[in-house]
């Protein structure tokens, strides 16, 4: 436009043709902003609502079972047998050397009295400590090359679920809620599984949301046959009696509630989610619906997996109402109480392989069969291995090489990932750090460990912390 000409003399509009033309995109500038903010003002309120994961999931949700207090690498998938040949001998120098909590640098190799063999049609050598989990290799992948920091349980624990070695920061579950948000508003989104022996060295912060909103806190359920209380409703109490006394405490608190009171909000969401599950988790907890089939495939009713099958079994049932993240817990209380075979590694591993054994085969064939393995990431393991030095007739903490393994969710079964040295001591061969385990669920679940970020203090912080390398060979 050159300085001679006027605003209304350009396209030949005067300004009143030109306001008025212009009225439905002022209209429509509004009208954008305004939806804007109802958007952002409606996930505010609904932190929790699904969200689509920027790259193509191959899973929906993850059950952990979590094998706490560290089991064995050399007695379950990582057969060693120069470690028989060495039993009695002190440990050869050019292995090199390794830090432990409780053993001398003098402690002598410990050979293992458990056997193995090659199952299925990918041939993977997995101990007799295992009879039924070893008919499910052709749909596990083995990393036999995992190591983590730490050789203190409760280290190891929060590094395990939150990458970081002291408490205060997300879990995996955490992480994974933020990132995708929940499938279901009657049930707990994120969902613990403790074992009834008791807490852990770790307690649950190693479970917890850390400096996420606190929508993103699990729900811990109890140990027993009745994992959440008072779910019935009062006696002479009906459901729209119950309805209308839940909107009058609704709209007390909605009329005193502090804006940016985030642990409050969280609390009145479990408030609205407690009323919701009276409604839809009775028939879930109730496990007399599924037919003896099923509960003799997870051992229920029998001794000892009827625990573990319980609880495995719940989780199977909360992963097909939409529960995105369960983790299910092996060992509790004192160090021999879990899998933290010091004194005997003989008599703790076969007390708890006995009780998870059938649970978790169990769980891998009805999650196969019902056709919810493809979208459901199944993680075991536990915070490290053992040593393949001598504490007595156990073993040690030992973080430097030890296995977990992967099955469902995208992931390709009969594989087997990394290794350890001959002795089983430390990961030689495409050692995998927690981190790539963690980066490894992430993608899977179609979250990019690089974008999945939340701003604390000054600091754009992720759950892999440095970096993580997704295992691409299972994927």
């Amino acid at each position: 436009m050159s300085g001679n000409e006027h605003p209304e003399q350009v396209s030949g509009l005067d300004r009143r043709q030109f306001l008025r033309n212009s009225f439905c995109g002022f209209g429509g500038i509004a009208l954008t902003s305004m939806l804007h903010d109802e958007a952002a003002q409606s996930h505010a309120a609904s932190p929790l609502s699904a969200r689509q994961p920027p790259i193509q999931p191959a899973a929906r949700n993850v059950i952990f079972l979590f094998m706490a207090g560290g089991p064995s690498q050399l007695e379950t998938f990582d057969h060693k047998p120069l470690l028989n040949k060495l039993h009695g001998q002190p440990r050869p120098k050019e292995f090199g050397e390794a830090r432990y909590q409780f053993i001398k640098n003098d402690a002598k190799l410990l050979g293992t009295k458990r056997s193995f063999r090659k199952y299925g049609e990918s041939g993977i050598e997995v101990s007799d400590l295992f009879p039924r989990i070893s008919t499910c290799v052709d749909d596990i992948a083995v990393v036999r090359s995992c190591f983590g920091d730490q050789v203190v349980h409760s280290a190891a624990q929060y590094e395990l679920f939150s990458g970081r070695t002291v408490p205060g920061f997300p879990s995996m579950g955490s992480w994974g809620l933020y990132g995708l948000g929940a499938e279901t508003s009657s049930l707990p989104a994120y969902v613990v599984m403790p074992d009834p022996l008791g807490a852990l060295e770790a307690g649950q912060p190693m479970y917890m949301n850390g400096f996420l909103p606190a929508a993103y806190q699990p729900t811990m359920f109890r140990p027993g046959k009745k994992p959440v209380l008072n779910l019935d409703l009062p006696p002479h109490i009906d459901m729209k009696q119950r309805q209308r006394t839940l909107q009058l405490v609704r709209n007390l608190n909605e009329a005193t509630l502090q804006t940016g009171d985030d642990e409050l909000e969280a609390r009145l969401k479990s408030y609205e989610l407690a009323a919701r599950m009276q409604t839809r988790a009775p028939e879930i907890f109730d496990l007399r619906q599924e037919t003896k089939e099923t509960l003799d495939l997870y051992g229920v009713g029998q001794q000892p997996t009827d625990d573990y099958g319980r609880r495995c079994l719940m989780a199977r049932r909360l992963v097909e109402n939409g529960v995105r993240f369960t983790c299910v817990v092996s060992g509790g209380g004192p160090g021999n109480m879990q899998w933290d075979a010091h004194a005997d590694i003989e008599e703790n591993h076969l007390r708890k392989a006995s009780e998870t054994d059938r649970p978790v085969a169990g769980l891998l064939k009805d999650l196969k069969r019902r056709g919810l393995l493809d979208e459901t990431l199944v993680l075991w393991g536990g915070e490290f291995g053992r040593s393949p030095e001598a504490q007595g007739n156990g073993r040690d903490h030992h973080n430097l090489g030890f296995s977990m393994f992967m099955a469902g969710g995208g992931i390709k079964g009969g594989t087997v990932v990394g290794a350890t040295d001959d002795i089983g001591l430390r990961a030689v061969e495409s050692p995998h750090h927690f981190r790539d385990i963690h980066a490894t669920m992430l993608h899977q679940l179609g979250l990019d460990q690089h974008k999945l970020t939340y701003r604390h203090l000054g600091r754009d912080e992720r759950l892999t912390f440095l970096e993580g390398n997704v295992i691409k060979e299972i994927v």
